[in-house]
């Protein structure tokens, strides 16, 4: 089903995006919950999908992850099972993403679900990640607290915790309603009625990620091998010290590499378009021709991108899955990034480009978009 959002996004952006947490009451009107906890425990249970489990009795946390062979003896109380990027594995969840496709595509994590028992929760913690957090059946009350300097612990290795605060919000949210939560803001889950819960996360990475993924692509493509070079040298007294002049020509070594403007567009579109999460991917078989895609295209069929699938526009630039998109057909590769569902009128005179169709052919051989029978 589709989800509308109730939602004034011009407002939220100005008032709330990255500056404070707030309930949006009634978000999504009549909500249904897009998947059964059955059919969440099945998937915690497939080794491609990222779970865990997280009980808290008798005053002592514990936590495993996934793949689970069962799930017997938990009791009826105080316990968590959760899933990551499930938009990648259930079509009906994914709906939940497509509200939220006015933000940039490349800040989106994933779509986490989780389902909990009376007592339920992971305790009081911090992200680093904004959330938007769909409250689907049952009942949960939500304390957040504000954005100051806490002390973080881990009461269990796998969980990180933090101490008490006082909450600015502390709410019960009933189906259709949202709490959004900005990075940094402590808070915690406690759930009164068995309850699912869905969290929409736009991930910000650090400059740490950046610097690394980037010193890896130069790496891989033999970029910055200029050696540094001082044909000005003169005789100096200390010569054990380190000149600011030559840490300044270290320094713009590093930057000129950076401000390379084709290696920059390059490495940011392999590393916004790689997911952090497997993709369910199911390669055409038999694969196609390229005829038969052109064909089924010009009789009004349409193709589905794959639900995860990172597909963006860098500059003048196309990437998919962390690979770079070769075609001179911008208008059509940039249709590829904008919508989900894919056909004649979107492509336009690609559909007629031999060059372009082979290329779009093998994305979906690869199993990127697909016939949706």
């Amino acid at each position: 089903m589709a989800y509308e959002l109730n939602l004034d996004w011009p407002e939220f952006l100005e008032k709330y995006w990255q500056k404070q947490p707030v309930v949006l009451k009634k978000a999504f009107i009549n909500f249904v919950d897009p998947i059964t906890p059955d059919e969440l425990a099945g998937l915690a249970m497939e080794p491609e999908v990222d779970s865990r489990l997280v009980s808290h009795k008798n005053g002592e946390w514990q936590a495993s992850n996934g793949p689970f062979e069962h799930f017997d003896g938990l009791g009826e109380t105080g316990w968590s099972l959760l899933a990551q990027a499930v938009n990648h594995w259930h079509l009906p969840a994914a709906e939940l993403v497509r509200p939220f496709r006015v933000l940039p595509d490349w800040r989106l994590d994933d779509l986490m679900i989780s389902y909990s028992v009376p007592g339920g929760g992971v305790g009081p913690h911090i992200d680093q990640y904004d959330v938007f957090i769909i409250q689907g059946m049952g009942s949960r009350r939500w304390r957040v607290g504000d954005a100051l300097p806490m002390r973080q612990f881990c009461p269990h290795p796998a969980l990180l915790h933090v101490d008490p605060f006082t909450p600015i919000i502390d709410e019960d949210l009933e189906p259709g309603d949202i709490l959004y939560i900005p990075p940094g803001f402590p808070h915690d889950g406690f759930t009164h009625e068995t309850a699912l819960n869905y969290s929409v996360g736009f991930r910000g990475p650090n400059t740490r990620d950046f610097i690394s993924s980037f010193a890896d692509y130069a790496l891989e493509n033999d970029l910055g091998s200029n050696h540094y070079s001082d044909p000005d040298l003169t005789l100096r007294d200390h010569v054990g010290k380190v000149e600011e002049y030559e840490l300044d020509r270290v320094r713009n070594m590093m930057h000129d590499l950076i401000n390379e403007p084709e290696a920059f567009r390059q490495w940011f579109g392999r590393f916004a378009t790689t997911p952090r999460h497997e993709l369910d991917i199911a390669p055409a078989e038999p694969p196609y021709e390229t005829h038969e895609i052109v064909d089924a295209l010009m009789q009004g069929d349409s193709l589905t991108r794959l639900s995860g699938l990172r597909v963006l526009n860098v500059g003048d630039r196309f990437f998919v899955n962390s690979e770079a998109l070769e075609t001179d057909q911008h208008q059509a590769a940039d249709a590829l990034c904008r919508v989900m569902l894919i056909g004649k009128k979107e492509l336009g005179d690609a559909v007629q480009d031999p060059a372009f169709m082979a290329v779009f052919t093998d994305l979906v051989n690869q199993g990127y978009w697909y016939f949706d029978e």
